[in-house]
């Protein structure tokens, strides 16, 4: 079940093609996006030539040949090849137009810091009321294996009924160029949270963004368009030998309520250049504790991580599920504390 996060966009990213497209990758190119994700590499023989490890599968010989010139990039081992959108479709698992959308939210000017967090506090406040008005949230919290009131308290979760934030922001004078800013309402004033579960994701102790799960059919996974800062909760667990690293806001829920508290959570498969920072920043084992789905991206991406990790002298160990399973699927199908203790004592390397 790995997820394919949808990013929240205006609606003004729909008119993003023909020539605005070719304008964004002028605007931010690819060797610079790629040494920003990390990606070590040395020139290839030709001023505008560079090869590495391919970011896209677990090598350990480069393959990997970026033309600076050109834009371009192509691995020889896995045969992938293209531009810089096609690269973020490759890695982040996107849509074309997500991909877009995502690379206009990366390269768009920051809104102002102490802005934003305030705005997003008082956000994070009023879905936090809203929850316990929806028996509907509060039934697909208990689905998904999180009863523990006293928890869900301290992880600041909410609800996003939709329809009605605009107003209630508007009423204690934030402005609607703001709301836009941050990007929880689009260019019509619609909530960009709709029918939704939301968990605020905080770095440096405030509010970077939301996280909205949805409790229909719409895109599963919707975060602000906006960075999602580094790995969630982080300060809580920075100086433990031992970390368990998953991927779903869910997954760590279910996990801190049966008492596993070294934990952390990436957001996603991917992590970006801050989250792989901090879990280089001293000695430590991770434990990676990736989906086990069947089209095995989040398995192959746990591989790449640990092939990562390990070239920075972190250990890591690979904590396999049973199939189909992540660790929240996992605790609702009947899996319990002791269990997943066991799981984590035969972890390979």
């Amino acid at each position: 079940m790995a997820a394919s996060f949808s990013y929240a966009q205006p609606s003004e990213a729909n008119s993003i093609v023909g020539g605005d497209v070719e304008q964004l990758k002028q605007r931010w190119p690819l060797l610079d996006y790629l040494q920003q994700q990390n990606w070590a590499a040395r020139p290839a023989g030709y001023d505008s030539e560079f090869v590495g490890l391919c970011p896209l599968h677990q090598e350990t010989q480069p393959s990997f040949y970026v033309n600076a010139r050109k834009n371009l990039f192509y691995c020889h081992g896995c045969g992938r090849g293209g531009d810089l959108i096609r690269f973020v479709e490759l890695s982040r698992h996107l849509s074309f137009r997500q991909s877009l959308a995502y690379l206009e939210q990366q390269s768009a000017p920051p809104v102002d810091s102490v802005d934003s967090a305030t705005v997003l506090n008082a956000v994070a406040a009023f879905y936090q009321e809203q929850l316990d008005r929806y028996p509907e949230a509060l039934r697909y919290l208990e689905r998904r294996g999180l009863h523990d009131p006293a928890l869900i308290k301290e992880l600041r979760i909410g609800y996003a009924p939709g329809g009605c934030l605009r107003r209630h922001l508007s009423a204690q004078g934030y402005s609607f160029h703001l709301l836009r800013q941050v990007g929880l309402v689009n260019s019509q004033g619609r909530d960009t949270f709709y029918g939704r579960v939301v968990f605020p994701c905080s770095h440096g102790g405030r509010i970077v963004n939301l996280y909205g799960r949805s409790l229909g059919d719409a895109f599963a996974h919707r975060f602000l368009p906006r960075p999602k800062g580094g790995l969630y909760a982080w300060e809580q667990v920075r100086h433990c030998p031992e970390v368990i690293l998953v991927e779903g806001l869910f997954d760590y829920a279910v996990l801190w309520q049966a008492g596993f508290h070294h934990l952390t959570c990436s957001l996603s498969t991917h992590l970006n250049a801050c989250q792989f920072r901090q879990l280089c920043d001293n000695k430590r084992t991770v434990y990676l504790t990736f989906d086990v789905d069947a089209n095995g991206s989040a398995q192959q991406a746990s591989q790449q991580l640990a092939y990562r990790l390990r070239a920075r002298g972190i250990a890591t160990r690979r904590v396999l599920l049973p199939p189909g399973h992540d660790p929240n699927h996992f605790f609702v199908q009947g899996g319990d504390a002791r269990q997943f203790q066991s799981l984590l004592e035969v972890a390979q390397p």
